[in-house]
């Protein structure tokens, strides 16, 4: 009958998404043999997944609820190249019980549960209902059907306070707010709401007991046609940011092995309850005592490779395999813990800046090669566009070693090792993050980052003199290539020279501090003059971007990018950003006001907070800006009074356009 699910071997795949998760469906998909379909967006033309597959469709405008979240398009875009199947990944519709039923209205095999399975697992409200039958142990709470202001106010005060408030239909942290007094609760629902609704159409909420000191745990399982169900072990994904994930590590290095067991037995009847087809997660919360069930993800989750490396599996595979209408290759028994993974997740956001996304061109995008348990899973490129519309996600960073130690020290060196430019990204907070002694030992819950966030941001410190004769190195190595790629230079031979010791200054600047260096040379070995000392200086170029610096009798490996007058610098030290001062004058820069409120990213503005002539105190909010998804409050730089607002709700402002001006108390 119309919209019965069938499972079928199918030829033809095309991935109903983008980025890092639609490049990695299509590697399994075309090592399996299979075609594979993508569609983007006009923001998306030259994205990696369009270029990845064999045919691509463009969808339309730029505006996920116009493009990648727009169903009928998506439909027509597999009647037009002949699929037979989608894989919808994760986020956008992969969560979305009616397009998996359009899916299979339309006889499209839909990689991934039915849309019944869906509807009951995936609302977190339907599925805390369903657990309860089912005697798996809840969060005290509401998840009830009323959505009232009142009821759901009532819920909080029956819970008691810290409460969290979450989308039904949420997911990655959007639509969902700590609250931690009564008076709070009005204004955290009506953005919760406003967020969750822009994110996944859908603004209904659930009322959770917000559990202190809480670690979050989660268990990989997936299911066949054929009454099959397995776990995969479980993971350990407390380091969290805005109830955003941002380590995730398998297996849990809080559980022993009876616990993981419990964990993974109670994961597996809770998908058991419905049946469950395809991939999923079973998320938990734990108070260190005591483990209670949060929700289901009804479609693969971003931290799976973490699950994969453990298990040696591929998951995208399996997935197939079960919509192919196979068994699962293996059984709960086959299945061995091997070794320790962990993730990072690489944003383009501003660390130093409340992790304000950046968007704009990829100059820049080194990684290192793929060994010795090292895993990148990217969506981007060099001259890839990071668009505003989207999620700020660039790649994942996953290692892989026998003992955790082994597993956190290889993250970071491939984090250290990566070097992403064009656009600002979190990587030196990730590796500090990382290396934290704290997070060696796992002594850590899900406020860990919050609390620990002054250090974990904390500015570069000074530049030494390695950084400074890199600087200069750097310099010199551009202008030499630049040279020899100009065929009409009188400087390409080796030919004329004045003669004697000739001299040249460089001058860096790094924030308010300048540093000075002289370059000597002609007429003997070349050497650097910094503050009192004359140093022996030579380089060697050793690939693109990279140079063997010789400083005295110190040999350093150090990695650039001269972008312009902006020297970026990664050497044993750390990562380094210094300004290369023209020397002839011309580093003017127009200052912007402290007293205009600007956007800082394209964005739609959602909420006016504050009212023409009110009196505010530093801090206080004026306004909020939908970003990449999520909102992002723009506050008062100083106390005052709110002079002048030039937006109004709904606006599409560029970046830098003004948006209300400030006049200080004192004037």
């Amino acid at each position: 009958m119309a919209g019965s699910v069938q499972y079928r071997r199918f030829r033809t795949l095309l991935i109903a998404n983008r980025g890092e998760i639609a490049c990695r469906v299509i590697r399994t998909a075309r090592a399996m043999g299979l075609r594979t379909v993508a569609v983007y967006s006009e923001a998306d033309r030259d994205a990696v997944h369009v270029s990845m597959a064999d045919e691509a469709v463009l969808l339309g405008p730029a505006r996920a609820r116009d493009s990648y979240l727009n169903v009928e398009r998506v439909l027509e875009a597999a009647r037009k190249t002949g699929a037979e199947a989608i894989h919808p990944g994760y986020g956008f519709l992969s969560e979305n019980a009616e397009f998996a039923q359009a899916c299979a209205d339309a006889g499209l095999v839909f990689v991934g549960p039915t849309a019944a399975m869906m509807t009951a697992m995936g609302s977190k409200s339907g599925s805390k209902l369903l657990m309860e039958k089912a005697g798996v142990p809840l969060v005290p709470g509401y998840h009830g059907e009323a959505q009232d202001d009142a009821t759901l106010a009532a819920a909080a005060e029956k819970a008691g306070y810290p409460v969290l408030v979450k989308a039904s239909a949420g997911g990655g942290g959007r639509g969902m707010r700590v609250v931690r007094a009564a008076s709070e609760l009005t204004a955290a629902l009506e953005s919760a709401r406003r967020e969750a609704k822009a994110a996944f159409g859908d603004d209904r909420m659930l009322i959770e007991k917000y559990v202190l000191n809480p670690r979050h745990i989660e268990v990989q399982v997936i299911g066949d046609s054929h009454g099959n169900l397995v776990s995969l072990f479980e993971r350990e994904c407390t380091l969290q940011r805005r109830h955003q994930k941002v380590i995730e590590e398998a297996p849990s290095p809080t559980l022993n092995a009876k616990q993981r067991e419990t964990v993974c037995e109670a994961a597996r009847k809770a998908a058991g309850a419905v049946n469950y087809v395809g991939a999923g997660t079973i998320e938990f919360v734990s108070d260190g005592k005591d483990v209670f069930f949060i929700e289901m993800n009804t479609r693969l989750q971003v931290e799976h490779p973490v699950s994969e490396l453990i298990a040696g599996v591929d998951l995208v595979e399996w997935q197939l395999r079960v919509a192919f209408g196979e068994e699962l290759p293996l059984k709960q028994d086959q299945i061995k813990l091997n070794g320790h993974a962990i993730e990072a997740r690489v944003y383009a956001e501003n660390p130093a800046k409340n992790f304000m996304p950046s968007v704009g061109r990829i100059k820049t995008w080194r990684t290192p090669e793929e060994t010795d348990g090292l895993r990148i899973d990217a969506g981007y490129r060099q001259g890839s566009e990071v668009s505003p519309h989207y999620d700020a996600m660039l790649a994942k960073v996953i290692a892989w070693a026998p003992t955790r130690e082994g597993a956190i020290s290889r993250l970071n060196r491939g984090l250290e090792e990566t070097d992403v430019r064009g656009v600002v990204t979190n990587i030196p907070f990730l590796s500090a993050l990382v290396t934290h002694p704290d997070v060696r030992k796992n002594k850590i819950d899900t406020g860990f980052i919050e609390r620990h966030l002054e250090k974990l941001t904390s500015v570069a410190s000074a530049p030494s003199n390695v950084e400074l004769a890199a600087a200069v190195a750097a310099i010199l190595d551009q202008e030499a290539k630049a040279v020899s790629a100009d065929a009409h230079s009188p400087w390409r031979t080796a030919g004329w020279m004045p003669v004697g010791r000739r001299k040249r200054v460089f001058v860096f600047r790094q924030g308010a501090a300048e540093h000075k260096v002289e370059r000597h040379y002609g007429g003997g070995a070349s050497t650097l003059t910094i503050g009192d000392h004359e140093i022996a200086f030579d380089y060697k170029p050793v690939g693109t971007g990279a140079i063997d610096l010789t400083l005295g009798d110190l040999r350093s490996h150090c990695a650039f990018v001269v972008d312009g007058r902006e020297v970026y610098l990664r050497t044993r030290n750390g990562r380094f950003e210094l300004h290369w001062v023209d020397p002839f004058g011309g580093d003017d820069e127009e200052q912007v006001g402290e007293d205009r409120i600007v956007a800082p990213l394209p964005g739609t503005v959602v909420a006016l907070l504050a009212e023409e002539g009110a009196n505010l105190e530093k801090g206080a909010a004026i306004l909020t800006l939908e970003v990449m998804k999520m909102e992002q409050t723009l506050r008062a730089p100083f106390a005052g009074v709110l002079k002048r607002v030039k937006c109004k709700v709904g606006d599409i402002v560029q970046e830098g356009a003004e948006l209300a001006e400030v006049e200080p108390a004192e004037a």
